[in-house]
């Protein structure tokens, strides 16, 4: 960028500031979103409230299958995205 394009533009640098800004808030949201990592944990914590009698089978199943439907619908977006 020449000493002229930067003088030109200068005043935009805020705009520019603020749109990184906010692109870097969108991607870490993203990735936290869409991380696996907290579904499988609560895949674990389900099975353990199976195993120590605080759920019933129809209501374990029914979370378990909430979980999984959860876990590949991410798998599939970063099948798709290249991301994760």
């Amino acid at each position: 960028m020449g000493v002229f394009s930067g003088l030109v533009t200068l005043p935009l640098a805020p705009v520019r500031s603020a749109v990184w800004v906010a692109d870097q808030i969108v991607r870490t949201a993203e990735d936290q979103y869409y991380d696996p990592a907290p579904v499988r944990e609560a895949l674990v914590a389900l099975e353990r409230d199976l195993v120590e009698g605080r759920l019933t089978d129809e209501e374990f199943d029914r979370r378990e299958d909430e979980l999984l439907d959860r876990l590949e619908e991410l798998e599939r977006r970063r099948e798709r995205t290249g991301r994760g």
